[in-house]
């Protein structure tokens, strides 16, 4: 399958963002009959990282984030937009837990459930998600309507062995979009005693690995990955980056660890010579991000398309 075009238009916490984007009027063209018609589909994913805990927004106390961040309103937020939009998907990358006292006194009971209400169709792990230990993530894994990926944490030999999946593959009016996971280093991280017998695998030859089989093999129309390596490091440490400049066949990777609220995304040409587009909205749950993409027909098949796709960071 390939890929037509790469153009982007980007909106940064701004009213139409926030109110939903405007096919027709905000991309200079009118969408609106070709996917009625058939001739478009168009996918609408959005995505949070590192909401660590955040139950409540931020006090009103005139700190930086005072009265961001929170449930309440990114749950009225995906409710209009699942209104407006026929084919969502819903994604977290990791650090679900710690940071505010609703872990420390529920353990993460909380938060899971809270993703569930929200209708949550994937996430990955953080390494503060060990905090409570395996133990402590697998006895909350019952409360969750949603899988958790990991494709390069071998959980083998731990009670976490099954719990997880490497990839899932949702289906979307026609259209047939594989999401993967992908976790740091955990040693020197996360406390030993916390993640046990749990093999760390190869994240840029497990990505690549995964890729591969759901572009080529299952043929996805669209590969996404979950990492929790972090945007950039001054270092050589893998991150998201370099797992973009190092693999094929992934589209879109929606990124965690590093908090950091990118003024937009960021389109890197990966190994075999396309595209590979990261993004990643601070933490918290202060902004939800959203990537609209839109596919046509092509020899029977849907392919993203010559109209641009757009990203938006809408506020939570």
């Amino acid at each position: 399958m390939k890929e037509l075009i790469n153009r982007r238009n980007f909106i940064r916490n701004s009213a139409a963002a926030a109110l939903g984007f405007s096919v027709s009027g905000g991309l200079g063209f009118d969408a609106s009959a070709a996917i009625a018609g058939g001739d478009l589909v168009k996918l609408t994913i959005l995505h949070t990282n590192d909401v660590h805990s955040r139950i409540e927004p931020f006090p009103l106390d005139g700190s930086k984030y005072a009265g961001l961040g929170g449930t309440a309103r990114r749950a009225a937020l995906l409710a209009k937009i699942r209104s407006e939009e026929q084919n969502v998907l819903l994604l977290d990358t990791g650090d679900i837990f710690q940071g505010t006292p609703y872990f420390n006194k529920f353990g993460g009971e909380l938060e899971i459930k809270l993703m569930s209400m929200m209708g949550y169709d994937a996430a990955t792990m953080g390494n503060h998600d060990f905090d409570n230990g395996l133990e402590g993530f697998h006895k909350q894994l019952p409360h969750a309507k949603f899988p958790i990926l990991c494709a390069n944490y071998d959980f083998s030999n731990t009670l976490m062995k099954g719990a997880t999946k490497a990839y899932q593959i949702f289906k979307k009016a026609g259209l047939k979009i594989g999401v993967f996971g992908i976790g740091l280093e955990l040693k020197g991280l996360v406390a030993d005693a916390n993640y046990g017998d749990t093999r760390y695998l190869d994240p840029v030859k497990k990505a690549n690995e995964t890729a591969a089989l759901l572009k080529n093999e299952l043929n996805c129309d669209l590969v996404i990955c979950l990492s929790h390596l972090g945007y950039k490091y001054e270092n050589d440490k893998v991150c998201d980056q370099i797992l973009a400049k190092n693999t094929s066949n992934i589209d879109l990777i929606i990124g965690g660890h590093t908090h950091t609220f990118m003024d937009q995304p960021e389109d890197v040409q990966n190994l075999s010579g396309g595209i590979t587009t990261i993004n990643q909205v601070g933490f918290a749950g202060i902004n939800l991000g959203r990537v609209d993409y839109y596919f046509e027909k092509y020899k029977g098949r849907r392919v993203k398309t010559g109209l641009p796709y757009v990203i938006t960071n809408e506020l939570g």
